[in-house]
């Protein structure tokens, strides 16, 4: 029987809040936003039309909590509730408290949840389905001859709780550190072993099924790049499937299978580990919306989340899936997912506020493409909004589409080294150099893509050396220009003005690839600057310079931010975006740090200490373990000596830049 869903409760933030938001408004439904402390001011609240707030910071006090959660949805008069991704999305409990007060879940059935939602029962189920799956182990009786081993998470993914074993004296504490994570991300910390398959394929394929019967394979994808267990580069269709005649047929038998073994309803997506022989094998069931549900979106035309709607609804879909539109058909999408972190200083979480974001060229947001090629952005922030340590770091998910895989990764690649990302760093060099890979472009896309490219290869900036060199000497310049439009003196003359030729000006900028002294003289005569022959301005504002370099002409947009360490200077061009930071002439000596300081990489909460003051440490050596953004990370000693100093203790809340320890190095 069909039901009226009028008002629909968002059980989750960000971007998969608006993405959901999106669907409902263009079906006249009504939207509910709940929102954490922190997340008081992100876009995802200003965009629904009823706000809850939820009273705390972290994840356990506000989205984990069910039972919060179902009051406001009650107190805002919802009559449905959409779980999104991560959280409690995949929580059987949840769904039935849900649907316990009266409200409608959009989701599969609490018993479906609970079937597929640890990954060690749910393989035991699909395998006696004759689903091929790979051999769970006894952590208590693995043997140095079963290494390495993963640990898994049981009931949840995005690489939280995830560990590679090599070595079986890391067994244990891998284990409870695993633990601890999901815990920490799911509220379950059951984890197990399996196999580590050091290369493959992790192609996925999307179900969608209805309460009377229905289960439709709408597409696979390749998720195949990853960086942490987390995907960072999802594509429709896969490369591997579009090569391997017959396994495309397989794969969705496979998974239809294992969404009818649990009497599946709605949106879900069937995980498999396959080899280039095309061979694969189950690896969970993610009973929910998929991050990457995009890329299948854009090429079948199918609104996954209005879909799952009318599947919670009741209704019934057609017996055969709908044919993609012509313009889309034969197609390709590939998504990329924009992080704010460090992918060289081991992905080192980053936060702070967003000054601006700007991508060009979209021809959607959240929306289904209506022309055979195109941009999409899912985007949880905007300019203004602020990335905390609290929750995950991913900003945006941007995506091509395009009649060839080759022009979707071409233009995917421009529009992301031409964006305008500003406040925070990101992985976006990285992304950039993934989709222009000779690799990539053939479709050489396995989980081992980043060791065996290389990560100081492909995280280098897309703007090298002499391009950083260039965007130094246009920022210095811009940096002129403004100082002379905010002063005025001799009754109006500009700042910098004489009526003598003057003594060269320098400015020393420190940018990826180190500091850049730019002297120069901007005269009568024109540009002189050391370094570059024949340098001559075409154009010069504070917000955009051009110069002719080696005959020919170079644009740049620019803006200036002040920060505690210097003015910081954002420059945007045709070969990247580069951040310069202005070397201060005479820097505050008390605000040095010792020669051996370990300085805290991003803020977060001191979880754990191994070591003492005194203490004699090798290099490497885990010294301390950081919690943030719902990840753990070990800061190891940088070389062999003595612990000097170690002003931290567990519990206590950093900041970037604070001293967590300082090594005396061995002599």
């Amino acid at each position: 029987m069909n039901q009226t869903i009028a008002r629909v409760l968002v059980a989750n933030r960000g971007e998969i809040a608006r993405r959901v938001f999106h669907s409902c408004r263009e079906r006249g439904i009504a939207t509910v936003a709940v929102y954490s402390t922190p997340d008081a001011d992100a876009p995802f609240v200003r965009e629904a039309d009823t706000a809850v707030h939820l009273p705390g910071t972290a994840a356990s006090e506000t989205y984990l909590r069910g039972d919060l959660i179902i009051a406001a949805a009650l107190r805002a008069g919802a009559d449905a509730v959409h779980p999104g991704y991560g959280f409690l999305s995949e929580n059987g409990a949840f769904a039935r408290a849900v649907q316990a007060a009266g409200l409608v879940w959009i989701g599969p059935s609490p018993e479906a949840i609970d079937a597929m939602g640890s990954k060690i029962e749910s393989k035991l189920l699909v395998a006696a389905g004759g689903v091929p799956v790979l051999t769970e182990l006894d952590a208590a009786t693995i043997t140095e001859a079963q290494l390495p081993v993963l640990i898994k998470a049981s009931a949840g993914g995005g690489g939280r709780g995830m560990r590679i074993v090599r070595n079986l004296a890391d067994l244990p504490a891998e284990l409870q550190a695993a633990s601890t994570e999901a815990a920490s991300a799911f509220g379950d910390g059951t984890v197990f072993c399996e196999p580590y398959q050091e290369t493959g394929h992790h192609v996925e394929v999307q179900i969608m099924a209805d309460a009377h019967g229905t289960v439709w394979a709408v597409g696979e994808r390749e998720c195949s790049i990853q960086r942490r267990h987390q995907k960072v580069v999802e594509e429709a269709p896969s490369p591997l499937v579009e090569r391997t005649p017959g396994m495309r047929e397989k794969l969705f038998e496979a998974a239809v299978a294992a969404a009818k073994s649990v009497d599946y309803v709605g949106a879900g997506t069937v995980e498999f580990l396959a080899d280039e022989q095309g061979r694969f094998y189950f690896l969970e069931m993610n009973t929910r919306l998929q991050v990457e549900h995009p890329v299948t979106e854009c090429t079948t035309g199918l609104d996954l989340v209005a879909l799952q709607l009318d599947v919670a609804a009741g209704a019934k879909l057609p017996d055969t899936q709908p044919s993609a539109p012509a313009m889309l058909a034969g197609g390709s999408a590939i998504e990329v997912r924009l992080y704010a972190e460090d992918p060289a200083a081991g992905w080192a979480p980053q936060t702070g506020t967003v000054r601006l974001f700007d991508v060009e060229g979209l021809a959607a947001d959240f929306a289904l493409p209506l022309h055979e090629r195109g941009l999409r952005l899912d985007s949880s922030v905007a300019a203004g909004s602020t990335v905390s340590i609290h929750y995950d770091p991913m900003l945006a998910k941007l995506i091509a589409w395009a009649p060839t895989r080759a022009e979707a990764a071409r233009s995917l690649a421009k529009a992301l080294a031409r964006a305008r990302i500003h406040g925070v760093r990101t992985n976006r060099d990285l992304l950039v150099n993934i989709l222009r890979h000779p690799a990539f472009l053939a479709g050489e896309t396995d989980t081992a893509f980043l060791t065996i490219h290389g990560l100081e290869t492909l995280a280098a900036p897309v703007a090298g050396p002499q391009a950083e060199k260039a965007a130094a000497l246009a920022a210095v310049l811009a940096g002129a220009a403004l100082r002379r439009e905010q002063a005025a003196v001799l009754g109006g003359l500009p700042s910098g003005w004489r009526n003598l030729p003057s003594m060269s000006h320098s400015t020393m900028l420190s940018g990826p690839a180190g500091e850049h002294l730019i002297r120069y003289v901007l005269g009568r005569h024109g540009l002189e600057a050391e370094g570059f022959a024949d340098a001559a301005v075409v154009h010069l504002r504070p917000e955009r310079v051009s110069l002719e370099l080696d005959g020919l002409v170079r644009s740049w947009q620019l803006a200036h931010y002040p920060s505690d360490t210097g003015t910081v200077i954002e420059v945007d061009g045709d070969d990247g975006s580069v951040t310069f930071t202005e070397v201060e002439r005479f820097p505050d000596p008390s605000l040095a740090v010792a020669e051996g300081s370990l300085t805290a990489p991003m803020p977060g909460a001191v979880v754990s200490v191994h070591v003492r003051a005194g203490d004699m440490v090798t290099a490497g050596q885990p010294l301390l373990v950081l919690e943030a953004m719902k990840m753990l990370h070990t800061i190891g000693a940088p070389a062999d000596g003595t612990v000097a100093e170690l002003p931290v203790t567990v519990g206590q809340n950093v900041d970037v830049g604070m001293v967590l320890a300082v090594v005396d190095a061995a002599e």
